[in-house]
């Protein structure tokens, strides 16, 4: 059974910093992508990063970029969001996705930026 579990979220200070985990376990050894996404309340859920299985690229949202930083550790099967200078525009659930040929999903972890 695929679980993935994120963890690190909580309360920061505009211009502060938070990062975020995600374990994935349970899956088949073969390269998959991993996502962080994000939604606020009344809004869409929002792709924030991207790092690809091989290669190690990453994708990042425009309204991100140079903030936040992805990473993964293949041996832990986790994945990283580095979130630095945050704005309170990020508060949001963030979400683990772990996409092989299916899309696996966590429940989320609840980011606030506020003074």
């Amino acid at each position: 059974q695929v679980k993935v579990v994120e963890s690190g979220g909580g309360l920061a200070h505009p211009g502060g910093s938070l990062r975020l985990s995600c374990e994935a376990s349970g899956l088949a050894n073969r390269p998959y992508m991993m996502n962080w996404y994000r939604q606020a309340p009344g809004k869409e859920r929002e792709l924030v990063a991207t790092i690809y299985p091989t290669s190690g690229n990453t994708n990042y949202a425009e309204s991100v970029k140079g903030r936040f930083t992805i990473a993964r550790s293949n041996v832990k099967n986790t994945v990283y969001l580095e979130m630095n200078s945050l704005k309170s525009e990020d508060t949001a659930v963030y979400i683990c996705n772990v996409r092989t040929t299916n899309d696996y999903w966590g429940q989320g972890t609840q980011v606030t930026v506020s003074s």
